[in-house]
């Protein structure tokens, strides 16, 4: 029986189709992996099944009684709350049970006895269902997913608005998890988590016996947790069973015997229309010409799907910079509190340096420091002549209100409206994306924007905060290159040691100097 059931779905934003006219089943233990290029429409589907989106035709049907707990990539948290507060809002059906409760016991002291009897019935089907969720032991239940996901060593009594992004997807997500949803829907789960906790949770999806839809870029995360893949293409939703390698094969095969059949149609399609058009003119020929014109127009012509632009990263390179980068002398990073014991580093010339370590720790932090974005709370940071930086943020700041022209306008004035969209039509951004305002993007596409305006500026270092996230197969495999190729200094945070192990010289574990370890 399917849990949830998709049929004629049809969705678009202005004149810009989503989906058409598209189908979709989620059937009882199935781990589905929803895959496309940024901007298909992955996080539009999710938004529609949850009910936050109504599509523009189709019907959406879940089975009775199912609870389904979304991860969303665009989540916000409340200013306010600690990381305590949103795990045990997880319960907050059962708290308002509880509340029902004792408003019932202050009721049975002027019942009479037939209304003391519905009370005490009702009291007792609440306190079965206190007791089969584990009401009584909600905090030990908070404390266990907070050690599992590492939130422990932060202090459960931390304001949620200040932590790093990867803290806050873990927030997210162990209060997803508390809530035992018969189904998880996970828009982009690994971004942002560390190494240690994506393994965690392959761990944990791979035991999950109910049913689960993830969208992911990360291959070797997708192959390891699903078993059924959902391809997003040119408007259609297409079902593929086994892990995405096998979906590749298949994918493949398809590809190529639709080009052949489409290459064999077209040579027929000349055939015919070369002896129409030279033989419907004679009398004798005349009959024959028409019975092949009546062929032509009854044929079924075969189309390929148009191929969606692919993205070129090329870094603009500005002079060499001296021999150091920057050098730190007993640099101690932080806000309130010291994250780092005294640093003394040394960056040179030509080093492509990797920070990897677990969330919270102070990755970004380093990189603000160095780049003087934060104060240090002690020592000091020197940087090298000639620097030419570029800085790519984890997440897009400032206003999403203009369009993606606008956006690169603002960076580049002296471009004109031609350069700035050759400049993101090379970035892998359609005339529709880049019309656009940025606040309708996908987070792929916004990351786009957003390398647009790095590889247009000249730089010799380039400081890159998770550049991987949101960004789909082609454009991370096009990124990867780019880097190689770079021939300026490179400072990345990445999580993903398959993107960065052909180009990175130096590996610095900030876990060895992380005060927060």
């Amino acid at each position: 029986m399917s849990i949830l059931n998709v049929e004629n779905l049809t969705h678009g934003f202005g004149d810009r189709a989503i989906f058409n006219n598209v189908s979709f089943r989620l059937l009882k233990g199935e781990h589905i992996g929803l895959i496309g290029a940024n901007g298909e429409g992955k996080s539009t589907f999710m938004n529609i099944v949850t009910g936050k989106l109504m599509p523009d035709e189709g019907t959406v049907q879940w089975a009775k009684n199912v609870r389904v707990g979304y991860l969303d990539q665009h989540s916000v948290l409340e200013k306010g709350m600690t990381i305590r507060e949103v795990l045990k809002s997880a319960f907050s059906y059962l708290f308002e049970l509880e509340k029902k409760m004792n408003d019932l016991c202050n009721q049975m002291a002027d019942a009479d006895s037939d209304t003391l009897m519905g009370i005490m019935e009702e009291f007792g089907t609440i306190q079965e269902t206190l007791d089969n969720n584990n009401f009584y032991i909600i905090d030990t239940k908070v404390e266990e997913i907070s050690h599992a996901l590492g939130l422990d060593a932060i202090g459960l009594d931390m304001d949620v608005t200040e932590l790093s992004g990867g803290q806050r997807t873990k927030v997210l997500l162990g209060k997803l998890l508390l809530e035992k949803p018969d189904i998880l829907l996970l828009d982009e789960p690994t971004n942002y988590l560390d190494t240690i906790h994506i393994e965690w949770l392959k761990r944990y999806l791979n035991e999950y016996e109910n049913a689960f839809i993830l969208i992911s870029h990360d291959i070797p995360f997708l192959n390891s947790v699903i078993n059924i893949i959902y391809h997003v293409e040119n408007t259609e939703l297409t079902r593929y069973a086994g892990n995405y390698d096998k979906f590749m094969e298949v994918y493949e095969i398809k590809k190529a015997q639709l080009e052949s059949a489409y290459k064999r149609q077209q040579q027929e399609i000349n055939e015919l229309q070369d002896f129409v058009a030279r033989n419907k003119a004679r009398v004798s020929t005349r009959n024959m010409a028409m019975s092949r014109q009546k062929k032509l127009d009854k044929m079924d012509v075969i189309e390929l799907a148009k191929e969606k632009p692919k993205p070129e990263f090329n870094f603009r390179e500005a002079r060499a910079a001296g021999r150091y980068i920057f050098q730190t002398e007993h640099l101690v990073i932080g806000y309130d509190e010291p994250l780092s014991k005294p640093l003394t580093l040394a960056m040179e010339r030509g080093d492509k340096i990797v920070l990897k370590g677990a969330n919270g720790i102070g990755k970004t932090t380093l990189l603000k420091s160095i780049i003087g974005l934060i104060s240090p709370l002690e020592g000091k940071v020197i940087l090298g002549d000639y620097l030419f930086k570029g800085y790519f943020e984890q997440e897009m700041s400032g206003a999403k209100n203009n369009t993606c022209i606008e956006e690169i306008w603002r960076e580049f004035p002296s471009y004109s409206q031609y350069e700035v969209r050759s400049a993101l039509a090379k970035c892998g951004l359609t005339t529709k994306h880049i019309e656009s305002q940025v606040r309708v993007l996908s987070g792929g596409e916004q990351a786009k924007v957003r390398l647009c305006k790095l590889i247009n500026k000249e730089t010799n270092i380039l400081l890159l905060d998770e550049p991987t996230n949101h960004l789909d197969v082609d454009a991370k495999d096009e990124l990867k290159r780019a880097l190689k190729e770079y021939r300026g200094s490179i400072l990345l945070i990445c999580h993903e040691t398959d993107f960065y192990e052909d180009f990175a010289t130096k590996v610095w574990d900030c876990s060895n100097w992380s005060t927060k370890i």
